[in-house]
């Protein structure tokens, strides 16, 4: 396994991608081959070099916008076949008007061609090769749940609903006398996409581990006070098989904290929860400079927007609303308006899908999230920052904190425009939605970094362009 802001990915992850690049720059050169029946000398110079760096990264960044680096159990070939030709064809497009403004840029045209045609191919077949692994489970780490509560359940479930997440649960262990938790996981393994078996006891854990190769067991007891059998898992620890709570290993697997089931000593002792000040810094820094930059580069948008709104509806252009913010200090925050100016004149509500307060332009500057755009004030105020939780409106936060458990930790950071929350978790519409995109703010708390805040923006990007996860 690799660690990418503290999640676990599959090696083979970074194997499939680092094959791909190489079948991308040996494709380079096979086209160049079929095309002149030999390879010049030039394509070995360092200047070519370049311009094969380029074509690489910027056909690679849309495969991964096509979602062509990450893989569903309902992936099939025919949708995946399609989804390259779309991403091919945008970058081909793409790559044209840049080779057009930069022509040094540009490889042989006959040669490029030939290259289109044969990485499609190449890029099929190599895919077609990878869920052939996916579907064999080859590199998958096995794993013993010890216990069957809710957390069991909820890590048997996102392992089995993922297909390349890197492991297998292969064995179940509860002790001798839980019988009715047997029967639900003989219900259950029919419903599993790999057998496992059931060790009725916590005895000999060892023995049983060792012979069905399981490399991680992951203790998801309820209970654990008088319950936990400690001798046996020390001596698994001892023969070098890996032990891990089953909260740790949920906020790994998932990117998220399963708040409902941690104490505040998890949240106490557990390593991260880390603001040093040069974190800090650089993220206002950030912040700063992107809010700075893309109220410039959208004043042209933001002048059709507003004359948009007032033609289309009446009142004002600017949605000014109250939230909460860094250490629950309530702020202005300031978006397009894109609903109808009485939106709320009964009470305060949640937005819905195909909301019928939504105006006409308001449909369209949602879906793009142009509506968000005036927000970059509120980062050079410093109400907010670039990246972090939403920040929620104050009625909502009383009736939430009062529901869900560590809500108010959520405020202990300033809130953004966009956040971890925001492109893992589609929308937040409910007491239910709420708590799902705490588990994931809670996660970015922990771990927040600069790198982080870059990568979620890079994701934002994506999210924006294909229109994910608005209403």
């Amino acid at each position: 396994m690799i660690w990418l802001f503290h999640r676990y990915y599959p090696a083979r992850k970074l194997i499939f991608f680092v094959v791909e690049t190489l079948l991308i720059i040996i494709t380079i050169f096979l086209a160049f081959y079929l095309h002149n029946h030999y390879i010049p000398a030039y394509v070995f110079s360092l200047d070519f070099l370049f311009k094969i760096v380029f074509l690489v990264l910027f056909l690679q960044l849309w495969l991964y916008y096509f979602n062509l680096y990450s893989f569903r159990n309902d992936d099939n070939l025919i949708e995946i076949f399609f989804r390259l030709l779309e991403a091919i064809g945008i970058a081909t497009f793409l790559i044209g008007i840049i080779y057009f403004i930069f022509p040094s840029l540009m490889i042989s045209s006959w040669s490029f061609m030939v290259f289109l045609f044969l990485i499609i191919f190449l890029a099929v077949s190599w895919r077609l090769v990878y869920f052939f692994f996916l579907k064999k489970g080859f590199f998958n780490e096995k794993v013993a749940i010890l216990g069957f509560g809710d957390l069991a359940k909820e890590i048997f479930f996102e392992i089995n609903n993922q297909i390349d997440c890197g492991f297998w649960v292969n064995l179940f262990i509860i002790s001798s006398d839980d019988q009715n938790n047997k029967k639900e996981l003989d219900r259950i393994r029919s419903l599993s996409r790999h057998p496992f078996d059931i060790h009725t006891s916590f005895e000999k854990i060892y023995d049983v581990c060792f012979e069905k190769g399981i490399d991680k067991i992951v203790v998801c007891l309820d209970e654990r006070r008088g319950g936990l059998p400690v001798d046996e898992l020390l001596y698994c620890r001892m023969q070098g098989l890996d032990i891990v709570e089953g909260e740790t290993f949920y906020e790994h697997l998932t990117g998220k904290i399963i708040v409902e089931k941690i104490r505040p000593s998890w949240l106490i002792f557990h390593q991260g929860f880390r603001k040093s000040w040069h974190t800090l810094f650089f993220k206002r820094v950030l912040g700063i400079l992107l809010a700075s930059v893309g109220l410039i580069l959208t004043l042209p948008l933001t002048v059709l927007v507003a004359l948009a709104i007032k033609l289309d509806s009446k009142g004002p252009i600017l949605f000014v609303q109250e939230r909460v913010g860094k250490d629950g200090k309530v702020f202005r925050l300031y978006k397009f308006r894109s609903m109808k100016v009485d939106a709320e004149k009964d009470r305060p509500r949640w937005a819905t899908k195909n909301d019928p307060r939504v105006t006409r332009v308001g449909r369209v500057i949602r879906k793009l999230r142009i509506d968000e755009i005036p927000q970059m004030w509120n980062v050079l105020k410093g109400d907010m920052a670039f990246v972090g939780p939403r920040p929620e409106r104050p009625v909502f936060v009383q009736q939430l904190r009062q529901k869900i458990p560590f809500y108010d930790q959520r405020h202990t950071v300033q809130p953004g425009i966009t956040g971890w929350a925001q492109i893992c978790y589609p929308y937040g519409a409910s007491e239910k939605d709420a708590l799902e995109k705490l588990k994931y703010d809670l996660y970015y708390i922990k771990y927040m970094s600069t790198m982080f805040d870059f990568y979620i923006i890079f994701k934002t990007v994506k999210i924006v362009l294909f229109g994910e996860g608005a209403r």
